[in-house]
């Protein structure tokens, strides 16, 4: 088993409202020093080693885990298994 950990973010340029409103809401509790924040979403699979793993979870990510139009994704393989 391999678990597979995608990081995705919105493209540079794209719009993040969430991320707008966490700065607003960390500057009004006082912490100025924030400059900018982006918000995303991170997934966790565990997925049986086979080969080609890497391409498959790249399909997987370009089909349903990202919207490959606004959004980046990051991918890392691991053999560690999480419970």
């Amino acid at each position: 088993m391999k678990t597979v950990h995608v990081y995705v973010t919105l493209k540079e340029g794209v719009l993040n409202p969430e991320g707008s409103a966490i700065e607003r809401s960390l500057h009004a509790l006082g912490y100025e020093e924030v400059q900018k924040v982006q918000t995303g979403k991170w997934v966790s699979l565990q997925v049986e080693d086979g080969p080609e793993l890497a391409q498959r979870v790249e399909r997987m990510c370009e089909q349903l885990l990202a919207n490959p139009v606004i959004e980046d994704y990051e991918i890392q393989l691991s053999d560690e298994v999480t419970t």
